[in-house]
């Protein structure tokens, strides 16, 4: 059996995937991350920075810090695949076990 003969219909562009889908407001997001709207610098509706100094004169700043996963290759292929993968596997298996995650 070939590779070919395996696919039975031609994989969509990343564009053509892009398109299907709407983004979520970054509000949506930063609220259910803990983020409060008042320490957010909004490009947008869908791009924004935190701003610390005001995120400091919120409770967030009183609450437990989280932990931070670096994923990284010690021979990275020319593509660069496979940490991107890794990456989303891990937090979408830590999601699945409750936990809360962001990906950037």
């Amino acid at each position: 059996m070939t590779y070919s003969s395996v696919i039975t219909k031609p994989q969509p562009s990343d564009v053509e995937i892009a398109q299907a889908h709407t983004l979520e407001p970054i509000a949506d997001i930063a609220e259910r991350a803990g983020i409060p709207g008042e320490a957010l610098i909004p490009y947008g509706t869908t791009k924004a920075k935190v701003d610390v100094p005001a995120l400091r004169t919120t409770d967030v700043w009183d609450k437990p810090l989280g932990r931070t996963v670096l994923v990284t290759a010690m021979s990275p292929t020319p593509a660069g695949e496979g940490k991107s993968t890794t990456l989303i596997g891990l937090a979408d298996a830590l999601r699945t076990a409750g936990q809360n995650t962001i990906v950037a």
